[in-house]
């Protein structure tokens, strides 16, 4: 994952120029004017999220999965355990990691590369929508696991605090854009907006538009409404 959080957000600095301002003033900084937290773009590589069932089903009766790595996002890992893939024609993808702890659905990430490789047409979809998506076959150390639906490409997506989507004036379901700046810069329109009290500020691409616009750990981004 490639992080930005090296330099700060465009909203930051602005925050920080109007509280010196205020300040000045001798004037308490409108709510309004709270500022949002550091924003962190990170590449979201395959992976997928599995039900405790699912698992069992691939490593073993009473498996749990175990924590290679956390992520930005509270309570959210990479998991030591990774699967294989099986799409049509029985081409694969091995060493599919999991993403813990497990949830509710099954579901599988690919960007539109991998789909191409696998031989899927992607249908693209925000997480957790998988109604009417394709299926796959799940290998594992232990056995086999088939998902009747569930293999997509995430709508790119940006985490956000009630506090970050007030201070950039959006609502939970709405679109932004992010400007990518580098000689390689591009703008990504269409990015959903999710809040919950648990987010952080964090946008989430795919390999596709992360390898597009070669993101750096350096690389300026900004969101915009």
């Amino acid at each position: 994952m490639v992080g930005t959080n090296a330099l700060p957000h465009r909203a930051v600095i602005e925050h920080l120029v109007r509280q010196a301002v205020y300040q000045r003033l001798g004037q308490p900084l409108p709510k309004a004017a709270a500022g949002a937290n550091p924003l962190v773009v990170n590449v979201s590589a395959r992976h997928c999220h599995l039900t405790q069932q699912a698992v069992e089903a691939l490593f073993g009766p009473g498996h749990q999965l175990t924590v290679h790595k956390w992520l930005y996002q509270d309570g959210q890992f990479a998991a030591k355990e990774t699967l294989t893939l099986i799409g049509p024609r029985s081409r694969v993808i091995s060493n599919l990691r999991i993403l813990g702890p497990c949830r509710n659905l099954n579901q599988v990430e690919l960007s539109y590369t991998d789909g191409i490789a696998l031989g899927f047409d992607l249908p693209l979809r925000i997480s957790g929508d998988i109604k009417g998506t394709l299926g796959g076959m799940l290998m594992g150390p232990a056995g086999f696991f088939e998902m009747s639906e569930g293999v997509i490409r995430a709508l790119r997506h940006v985490h956000m605090s009630p506090a970050d989507a007030s201070f950039f004036g959006v609502k939970a379901g709405e679109a932004m854009k992010l400007k990518i700046g580098g000689p390689c810069g591009i703008v990504l329109d269409r990015m959903l907006v999710r809040v919950d009290p648990s987010f952080k500020l964090e946008v989430h691409i795919d390999t596709d538009e992360g390898n597009a616009c070669n993101l750096q750990p350096d690389t300026p981004c900004e969101l915009v409404k």
